[in-house]
Formats: C-alpha cells, structure tokens, sequence
C-alpha cells in the first residue's frame, strides 16, 4: 500500500489546498492529511477547528482512503509514525521551490528511503495562500472566491 502525507497548517483550508488534495488522492491508496502544530505561526484556529475543517472537506474526496493526522514533530518523523513512503507538497511560486527545495535536502539526510512529490498549483489557485485569506477576510473583504463555504463562514464568525 503506497501512503502519501501532504502536511500543512491549513489555518484555514482553502481550494488551493483541497485542489492538491484531490489530485494526491488518485497517486496512493492512502493519503494522511498532517494537520500541523506550529507555534510560531500564531494559528486563528485552534487545532481541533482546523483537524475538523481538513476532514470536513475531505469527506466527498474520492479516490483513495484519506486520513486527517495532527502532529508536532518534525515532518520526516511524522511520515514515520504514519508510514508514509511519499510526503506530497504543493507549489505556487517560485518562492515556494527555494524553500522547499532546501526541506528535500534535509528531509532526505533524516530519511532517504521517503520520497517528496511537487504537484504544481493549479493556475486558478496559484495565488492562494491562507494567510492572505485571512488578511482579506479581517478587512471585510469576499473570500469566498478562496476558500470553500463552510470555512468562510467559520471565517466571518471568528473575525466578526
């Protein structure tokens, strides 16, 4: 069985994220969504929020058995714990090459058995990211070009 882990903070999921979520899921027969814990980050939504919004638009993705992980750990640990041969990151940017280029190299002298896949972002969702999600929705501003439904609701309640 080939498990795939696409990590991320997802504070909050948006269709960038789930875009590369359904496209993981037709590459393994499991896909671990990690749910991260990442201090530093100051997350709007508690971990428990996030693990439910991640599984929440998780629930009609089909294609494989997808699972929603929190972890603290490092990245290379966590795939460990779940038994992932592949860790799954998606791409937006330029920016985004430069750092995770450097995470594969270190990912790689922890584990070199574990693989890492890019899945460019789809030219629609390029240039979403959900800090700068957050940012329009404290201004009052339309996210709902960025994130689905349900998580702009939780959205406009929490910044309301």
């Amino acid at each position: 069985m080939r498990i795939g882990l696409y990590p991320g903070t997802f504070d909050p999921i948006t269709l960038g994220h789930t875009d590369i979520i359904e496209r993981a899921a037709r590459l393994v027969d499991r896909l671990v969504i990690g749910v991260a814990i990442n201090r530093d980050k100051r997350p709007l939504f508690s971990l428990d929020e996030r693990v439910e919004m991640v599984r929440h638009e998780c629930s009609a993705i089909t294609g494989c058995e997808i699972v929603v992980h929190p972890f603290e750990n490092l990245l290379i640990g966590c795939a460990r714990d779940v038994g992932a041969s592949v860790i799954i990151r998606g791409l937006r940017a330029v920016a985004d090459f430069e750092y995770e280029f450097q995470m594969v190299g270190m990912n790689r002298a922890m584990d070199s058995s574990i693989e890492t896949v890019f899945l460019m972002a789809d030219a629609r969702r390029q240039a979403i990211a959900s800090k700068l999600v957050k940012e329009i929705a404290r201004l009052g501003g339309d996210v709902s070009p960025f994130v689905p439904p349900a998580v702009g609701d939780a959205l406009k309640s929490r910044l309301a």
